[in-house]
């Protein structure tokens, strides 16, 4: 049984859904092209069988990815994110960003393609219509 986070937290109910290992790591091969089980595998080298499926399965359950059949002999599937799957993207970004700051050896920068420069993140208010520093995390009241 799979062990959940049972408090009133964003961070803790989103870690219920892609907080196991491997399942950010699935979820990145597809944004970034590899939308078969075998591509999957293949560029999550030693993930095993069971377990990609498993995650899959549970990522499809959560929303995250839809599964299209595209040869019934064997049966075969094409994953591609839903618009939940795709919104992790950001998360992504911030944790490249977070690793080039802060891990020993870098993989990966994030840069803006026009100018090859690299990039921050910033928060914007629709309704001040400006970039904003100065942010408060509210609890909903039930």
């Amino acid at each position: 049984m799979k062990t959940t986070y049972n408090f009133p937290c964003n961070i803790a109910q989103t870690l219920n859904i892609i907080g196991d290992r491997w399942t950010l790591l699935i979820v990145h091969e597809i944004m970034v092209g590899n939308t078969t089980f075998s591509s999957i595998k293949k560029g999550l080298d030693g993930i095993s069988s069971n377990l990609l499926s498993d995650r899959l399965k549970y990522l499809e359950q959560s929303g995250l990815v839809e599964s299209t059949l595209y040869s019934d002999h064997p049966p075969r599937y094409e994953y591609t994110l839903t618009q939940s799957g795709n919104d992790l993207e950001h998360v992504f970004n911030s944790m490249i960003l977070w690793g080039e700051q802060h891990l020993e050896k870098c993989y990966k920068r994030l840069v803006h393609e026009k100018c090859g420069n690299e990039v921050e993140i910033s928060y914007y208010c629709t309704h001040c219509k400006e970039n904003v520093n100065d942010l408060s995390v509210l609890k909903i009241e039930e």
